[in-house]
Order: structure tokens, then C-alpha cells, then sequence
């Protein structure tokens, strides 16, 4: 049974068929996400491993590995992005529990450890809490008011050289048709404070997993398709010009703008795996519930001061459409501060 909110996955998508995987493989080098070093042979980040509860995460390794093996046949490319060492930050889509699972195993399967951000309720969770807590979950505790101190925990894993995994919707997409929703700024506000902090660019990697909305964990036969492709390195490095003098934290229209381009990448990457096009209508906004148009989210400052512009413009015509409507209504038909009183009745009635 879906949640409130959350339309249930196998009735709003349709399985990834056997021609949609052989289509991208003609476009693509596609690979086994499931297996030691996928994209060819490579040096592991032993210190990183090390670092992070080795045996239990090789064993929670194995163990989802058959678990994956058992629900789905998987399938990758762009595996071969992942950095051997250093910082970067992996960005997914979050469609089903699923991509929580295939991007780590392709991740741990590459020789990197990267820590999890996650809601913190899932740390109590019978045996997916402790296989989280075991590879380094980051507890995400929502609508606490500590939004900042998470973010700067997130930081902290950044300049301190480990790669960080996050999912910027936040939650798994509302969107009735499964496609990226509206995205939180935390995110965007890491990557450039880490990027500030560290003098350099942190990488950043947009990564999308399609196809797990169908299984049906219960009955699982036939496997169904899942496809995941680790995007190329998201530049932003415009969004850091004059970061000397931002002062204590990045400016909200860097935000904004790096937000809207991580949903952007995911959208037009999934739209690839589904070999579909995204709904003309926009994207769907979590607060509203309802679709906006792809307008309202510039991924450039240049398109965000456009909309600004509009916006600005459109809220001036309304304001003197009100001012005039005013102006025509006979004085006792008007409230002390203006406002028509046959109006105000109509509402009531």
C-alpha cells in the first residue's frame, strides 16, 4: 500500500523492457553494477575501507549483492567517472528503497567508501538499520530545525577527503509518473561550501537508477530490468566565482541555480534510460502537489534574474489591476482599506 503522497510505484510506471536495455546498449558500454571493478581493472582506496568497518561492509556487500541478484537484472554505465581517490559528491534520484542499494554496491564495487546521508528513522529499521549505520550513514532527522548543523556535518565528510552520497529530493518522489521532483537546496549548498573551504571544484555526479519501481519485492519472478548510469562530473564551476568574498555562505541564487541543475541532469538522464520524454506540463513541485512549469526552476543566474523580471513584472499588473478595480467602485461600496464589500459578501454567502 503507497503512503499519502506516494502513488504506488507498479501502477503509475510500466516495467523496463528487454528493447529499452538493448537499445541503450548499442548507445552504451553497458556493465554489471553487481561485480568487482565493472569498468575494468583499478586501484581500490584502501585507507578508505579501512577506515569503514571492513568486514561487516564486505559481508553487508555481499549479502545485497544477492539480494539484487535475486529481484532484478542490473545494468550500468558511466561507472568509470567514479574518482580512484579524493573528495566527491554522488547525486541520486529517488524513485523506490532500491537506488538507495545499487549505487552503493557500485560504489563499494569501484574501491570507494562513501558516507550515506539518510532519514534518521531508518537507523532503527530491523537489519537496514544496521547495514546503514555499518557503511557509514550519515542520520538525516527532519523537520528538526537542524537543517544547517546536517549540512555542516556533510561538509565536514567533504574536506576531510570522503566522498558523500545524497538523495536531493529528500524523500521519494511524489511525481505520479515517477520522474524527478522538485529538489531540496541542501545538496547544492554542500557542494559549493565544500567547494569554497576546499579552493577547488568537488566533484559532483549525477546519478540515476530506473526500473525498480516495478519489482514486486514478494513475488519477484520474473526479474525486472534496472538500469543505473553514473553521470559525467556536473560542472559548476560559474556558481563559484567570487566565492573569497561570499562571506558566510554561499549566496541563495547559487543555491537555487545548482539546485534546479542537479534536477535537471537527473530528469534528462532518466529520460534517456526510459526513452521517453519528461512531461511537457513541468515538473512537479512537492509543496504544491501539482506540476510547474520548467520555467520556475532557471539553471543559470542569468535565467534566474529573467524570471525574477517577469515575475516582478506580472506582480506590478495585477497590483494596478487592483488598484484600478478600486478606484471604480462608488466610495460606500468600499471597506476601510479599499477592498470591495459586495466581494467580501459573496464570500461570505
Amino acid at each position: 500500500m503507497a503512503s499519502k503522497g506516494k502513488p504506488s510505484p507498479r501502477s503509475s510506471v510500466t516495467p523496463l523492457s528487454r528493447e529499452q536495455v538493448e537499445r541503450l546498449g548499442r548507445e552504451h558500454h553497458l556493465v554489471n553494477p553487481c561485480t568487482k571493478h565493472p569498468c575494468g581493472p583499478r586501484k581500490d582506496n584502501d585507507a578508505e575501507i579501512q577506515a569503514q568497518n571492513p568486514r561487516q561492509t564486505a559481508m553487508l556487500r555481499d549479502l545485497v549483492k544477492c539480494d539484487l541478484r535475486s529481484h532484478s537484472r542490473n545494468y550500468s554505465w558511466g561507472l568509470e567517472n567514479v574518482p580512484e581517490t579524493g573528495p566527491f559528491i554522488t547525486a541520486c534520484t529517488h524513485i523506490t528503497l532500491y537506488d538507495v542499494f545499487i549505487p552503493m554496491i557500485g560504489l563499494f564495487d569501484q574501491g570507494r567508501r562513501p558516507r550515506f546521508m539518510a532519514k534518521a528513522e531508518m537507523a532503527h529499521w530491523p537489519i537496514v538499520g544496521w547495514g546503514l549505520k555499518t557503511v557509514g550513514m550519515q542520520p538525516v532527522k527532519r523537520h528538526s530545525g537542524q537543517a544547517r548543523a546536517i549540512e555542516e556535518e556533510s561538509i565536514s565528510i567533504i574536506t576531510s577527503g570522503r566522498p558523500l552520497t545524497v538523495w536531493p529530493e529528500g524523500t521519494l518522489t511524489r511525481d505520479p509518473k515517477k520522474w524527478p521532483m522538485t529538489c531540496k537546496n541542501g545538496a547544492a549548498y554542500i557542494a559549493l561550501e565544500s567547494s569554497r573551504r576546499l579552493g577547488y571544484q568537488v566533484p559532483l555526479f549525477p546519478c540515476v537508477t530506473w526500473g525498480a519501481a516495478s519489482i514486486n519485492h514478494l513475488l519477484p519472478w520474473p526479474r525486472k530490468n534496472v538500469v543505473m548510469h553514473y553521470g559525467d562530473r556536473l560542472d559548476y564551476a560559474d556558481l563559484l566565482e567570487g566565492s573569497e568574498n561570499w562571506g558566510e555562505e554561499p549566496p541563495s541564487v547559487n543555491v537555487e541555480v545548482l539546485t534546479n541543475r542537479i534536477r535537471a541532469v537527473l530528469e534528462r538522464d532518466e529520460a534517456e534510460i526510459r526513452g521517453e520524454e519528461p512531461p511537457a506540463e513541468g515538473v512537479w513541485d512537492y509543496r504544491l502537489m501539482q506540476r510547474v512549469p520548467r520555467e520556475y526552476f532557471p539553471t543559470t543566474l542569468e535565467g534566474v534574474a529573467r524570471r525574477d523580471e517577469l515575475e516582478a513584472r506580472l506582480r506590478s499588473t495585477e497590483d494596478d489591476g487592483r488598484d484600478a478595480g478600486r478606484a471604480a467602485a462608488p466610495a460606500g461600496d468600499r471597506t476601510h482599506d479599499g477592498r470591495d464589500k459586495t466581494r467580501d459578501k459573496t464570500k461570505e454567502r
